[in-house]
């Protein structure tokens, strides 16, 4: 049965048109299994965790609390993290007839045909999800998140028609280490005119609680370390000189 997981820099960014510094791009966490309902989700499980593991007291969303059927608006609750409000098309579900199902609990965001958007009450700069279901009638699932511009990520799910991919679960992350990068919303976009998705176990991040496992450098550390070393070499270079 054909796996994959891709997690790292940049790994789904299609267009950047944030302010801030034009060279970074998100950081993304990408997990796929195609293993049908309630069946094992090692990749989208190993994604998961490598993303939180960047993360500190962030809030997760689990739709447990809403009844089946509930629709938009929706006021989201991240326990520590902020509030937010859904609009656009579906509703809270915990079936598993059409081929998504919750991947904690019971209940999940079943997303229709169009899109839909998550406004935040705060800037975040942290995102993660699960989806199930995605790509068995070809939809390919992108993510548009704005601040001062906007940017979309193509999260790479599996195309299919049915079949394999009918009742997968992957998960997609991401987080800004440039707090100029920070986002006001999220909004889900699905080209197809027949697929259907459902979400769950959305999580969200500020930019203090993004704590990277390995941050990059910062450049005037860069420079000192370049300086430190350029240094070094001058002096080797005339102790060289004085015993020849």
């Amino acid at each position: 049965m054909k796996k994959k997981i891709i997690y790292g820099f940049g790994a789904a960014l299609l267009m950047v048109g944030l302010t801030g510094n034009a060279n970074a791009t998100a950081v993304t966490f990408f997990g796929e299994d195609l293993t049908g309902v309630g069946g094992a989700r090692t990749n989208s499980d190993a994604a998961a965790t490598a993303f939180l593991s960047n993360l500190s007291g962030v809030g997760t969303q689990t739709f447990e609390s809403f009844s089946t059927g509930t629709g938009v608006p929706l006021a989201l609750t991240f326990a520590g993290a902020g509030t937010a409000t859904l609009t656009g098309s579906g509703s809270v579900d915990d079936s598993t007839a059409a081929g998504r199902w919750a991947t904690s609990g019971t209940n999940y965001w079943a997303a229709e045909t169009g899109n839909f958007t998550i406004s935040f009450s705060a800037a975040i700069s942290a995102f993660g999800f699960y989806a199930t279901d995605v790509g068995d009638f070809g939809g390919e699932l992108s993510v548009t998140y704005a601040g001062g511009g906007s940017t979309t990520l193509n999260v790479g799910n599996t195309v299919g028609s049915g079949g394999s991919t009918s009742g997968s679960v992957l998960y997609f992350g991401f987080y800004e280490d440039d707090p100029l990068k920070a986002f006001t919303s999220i909004s889900f976009i699905n080209p197809s005119s027949v697929d259907q998705f459902g979400f769950d176990d959305m999580t969200i991040g500020t930019f203090e609680q993004v704590v990277p496992n390995d941050p990059v450098p910062e450049p005037s550390t860069v420079l000192l370390m370049g300086l430190g070393l350029a240094g070094l070499l001058g002096y080797n270079r005339k102790r060289f000189k004085k015993n020849s």
